[in-house]
């Protein structure tokens, strides 16, 4: 199965399937919204920077918990 990943030059990609991973991020933390989570692909940096304002964490953590959201799925 793909999996959300960053690539060797730390680009983030999202793989599988981020409908299922979107909603399993938005029950664990309620103060995601749709918006927050709107994936449009090429713009992964500006996904990570809603995520990362909306749960005041860094790049590392958001990318680590998105990883390992996808990892459970």
């Amino acid at each position: 199965m793909d999996t959300t990943h960053n690539d060797k030059n730390g680009a983030f990609k999202i793989g599988g399937n981020w409908t299922a991973q979107s909603k399993a991020l938005k029950g664990k933390f309620t103060q995601l919204t749709d918006a927050d989570l709107k994936f449009e692909t090429g713009k992964e940096n500006e996904l990570l920077g809603r995520v990362e304002s909306r749960l005041n964490k860094n790049r590392e953590e958001v990318i680590n918990i998105i990883n390992k959201t996808a990892s459970t799925l």
